[in-house]
């Protein structure tokens, strides 16, 4: 395998040789001794050889990459996760320049209860790691606020930032204040509240956060009927208000079946250059936590590479510790004490389906973003994702469209159209009247406009397309090819085929067809053009056909003029009808005395 590669390479042989059958990370280093690449594998010599060994058939990027490997290192770890954690620490520490880079909004705000006597519980932007729990990020802010109105109402906290030691509690140095009058706090700074009460509430707070509603209504519920059998029926009717406010919120947050407890779901989805991974955290059948990272490809690196590292990532930020992870395929890694679930039917497929919802309609959002501040932006990314589907070499800016048009071999026409940064350019779309062909002949037909056409081009000087499109199969593909080499013109445009039933794409000399995605946009785009083209034709076909048939036979007639003639073939449809037409119908469609006329011509002849 090794030394079938490029001399290139060669002084990567030993290195390569050396490496293990082991899980582990490498890294790729460029002359200048900077890490450039990090990876994760499963067989290190396994993977690390690929690059080497398929140099041919790999992306253009890859290959940039590759020719600046100047040396390599790897590390040995003991299992698929810790390669996993070890690549997502040496991406975040190094930056390598070919790897994926995972950008977050960090102005997302979280749930903080500081870590302090007494903890007090507020929002913020800024993560300080003094030990305070934090909860989020929410990239819904409404829900945030939602979730904490909720816990002020359940839970009297306190809001200011005095030092609340034993010491100072004992030595008298602080007083109640509007907040405790108010009945938004019960006075722990005086020593009306006791730290074990206060920090059972905290412990409430945490289970209502974390999703966990089940556990603080039921203790609601239980102080509530304890409350009402001491006939203190005050007290029971404010924490009856407060436990059908909990139930308020939950009927509110349950989205599926309650019995699915502690799961995480990920869906993804991606661009040419962009992937976005959606991560929902669901307790109780409630969505307590949905967000969403964006990834910048670098290498063209497809989503069942991305998954893993957006997964490994986020479950590391938001410190999951679900044993069930929903997915939209299997990652191909393994994660300890986690299961990888790809539902098929029924609530878990219906979460699944939510968070690819979110997805889309996130990459969406961003898609709108982008082109409000460059407008080229869309049409550039579909000509990327083109050029990509297609295994182009250079970006479709020009792309041109030929479809012939014949009825059982009458008046053969072509049509082409022409799209422009992958928007129609009407104004480059032609008509084509087949000259030389007799009869129908499809693929000589295709033979003659392609060459009529890119002649043309070549002796007015103008550019030629980047991507020729070809309606039809093999032999209209071979055709066109023909004519391009008289042209002298081969290998100097990507020319492919599609064929209908089954919208196969033919490459030259290529037996196999390829098949693109059914949603992909490349495909949307060269159906958008065949049809164009095909509407095109049969337009003009259409009007030499009528022009034909009337030129033909009704215009000899003396004293019926071409209205006349339209009437009659739209009520008839045909000469031959119109010939065989009593007197009476004529007349009823163009008069008695045009009517008359048209009849004894037809009688004479």
């Amino acid at each position: 395998m090794v030394s079938s590669r490029s001399k290139y390479f060669s002084h990567l042989d030993d290195k390569v040789k050396a490496l293990p059958h082991k899980p582990g990370v490498y890294q790729f280093l460029d002359d200048k001794n900077k890490i450039i690449y990090v990876g994760k594998a499963k067989d290190l010599k396994k993977r690390v050889s690929s690059y080497f060994s398929k140099i041919n058939s790999i992306s253009g990027k890859v290959q940039m990459l590759v020719r600046k490997i100047a040396d390599i290192n790897f590390i040995v770890v003991s299992t698929e996760q810790d390669a996993l954690l070890l690549e997502n620490n040496l991406i975040k520490k190094y930056r390598p320049r070919y790897n994926v880079a995972l950008k977050d909004d960090k102005t997302f705000p979280w749930i903080c209860i500081k870590n302090e006597p007494f903890p007090r519980l507020f929002p913020t932007r800024n993560l300080i790691r003094d030990g305070s729990q934090y909860f989020g990020p929410y990239a819904n802010v409404r829900l945030m606020h939602t979730l904490l109105e909720l816990i002020r109402q359940l839970y009297p906290l306190r809001n200011c930032a005095l030092k609340l030691t034993d010491k100072n509690i004992k030595a008298e140095k602080f007083k109640v204040c509007l907040e405790y009058h108010l009945g938004n706090c019960k006075g722990p700074c005086v020593g009306l509240q006791t730290a074990e009460d206060y920090n059972n509430s905290i412990q409430g707070i945490r289970d209502i956060i974390k999703g966990n509603v089940h556990a603080v209504a039921r203790q609601l519920k239980e102080l509530m009927m304890s409350y009402a059998e001491k006939e203190d029926f005050e007290k029971a009717h404010l924490v009856k208000e407060k436990y059908l406010a909990l139930e308020k919120y939950q009927s509110k947050s349950t989205v599926v079946n309650p019995s699915i407890n502690d799961v995480d779901v990920f869906s993804i989805a991606s661009d040419v250059t962009t992937a976005y991974v959606n991560f929902m955290k669901v307790m109780n059948g409630a969505i307590i936590q949905v967000h969403t990272v964006e990834i910048q490809k670098k290498l063209d690196e497809p989503d069942e590479e991305l998954l893993p590292i957006a997964i490994t990532e986020i479950r590391e930020r938001f410190e999951s510790i679900s044993p069930e992870a929903i997915v939209p395929f299997d990652p191909g890694y393994q994660i300890a004490q986690v299961t990888f679930t790809v539902p098929k039917i029924g609530d878990k497929k219906k979460l699944l389906e939510l968070s690819q919802r979110n997805v889309r309609y996130f990459q969406l959002e961003k898609e709108k973003q982008k082109e409000l501040v460059d407008p080229e932006h869309k049409s550039r990314r579909i000509m990327e994702t083109m050029m990509k589907d297609l295994r182009m070499s250079e970006l479709p800016e020009h792309i041109e469209c030929f479809d012939n048009s014949n009825i059982q071999g009458d008046f053969p026409v072509a049509a082409m159209v022409c799209f422009r940064k992958a928007k129609p350019d009407k104004s480059e779309y032609r008509h084509f009247n087949i000259k030389t062909v007799e009869g129908s002949n499809d693929y000589a037909s295709m033979e003659e406009i392609i060459y009529r056409r890119y002649k043309r081009l070549i002796e007015e000087r103008k550019s030629l397309p980047q991507l020729v499109l070809v309606d039809g199969g093999k032999g209209q593909l071979s055709a066109a090819l023909a004519s391009l080499k008289k042209l002298d013109l081969s290998g100097k445009m990507t020319v492919i085929g599609i064929a209908k039933k089954l919208e196969e794409i033919y490459y030259p000399n290529d037996p196999l067809p390829m098949y693109l995605d059914k949603k992909s946009e490349t495909l949307r785009i060269i159906q958008q053009m065949r049809d164009e083209a095909h509407r095109f034709g049969i337009t003009h076909h259409r009007k030499r056909r009528e022009k034909g048939t009337v030129k033909s036979v009704l215009t000899e007639i003396p004293g019926i003029g071409f209205s006349n003639t339209q009437q009659l073939l739209w009520k008839f449809k045909s000469v031959k009808r119109i010939r065989e037409a009593s007197l009476e119908e004529i007349q009823a469609v163009i008069g008695k005395a045009k009517g008359k006329v048209v009849f004894d011509f037809f009688m004479e002849h």
